[in-house]
């Protein structure tokens, strides 16, 4: 029996509440890659398994919580 790896998602960042601290991509190394100024660069969406474990631990660990996961289907 398969698990059912859930709703597609994606991961989000408020540019205005981030300050480039970096600690996403050192927790989400699989989704999020740094800019030259130390900002985020999100993957369009996240790989179920541990791409989407990782986003999850770096909305938990963004000390601005600039960061949030919402669905990659749009709500028609």
């Amino acid at each position: 029996m398969s698990r059912d790896p859930g709703p597609a998602l994606r991961l989000r960042v408020d540019p205005v509440a981030c300050e480039g601290v970096g600690l996403c991509a050192q927790v989400a190394d699989r989704s999020v890659t740094l800019d030259r100024w130390g900002y985020p660069v999100l993957a369009a969406e996240l790989e179920p398994g541990a791409a989407t474990r990782q986003a999850r631990r770096a909305v938990r660990a963004c000390p601005r919580k600039a960061l949030w996961l919402e669905s990659a289907v749009p709500d028609r």
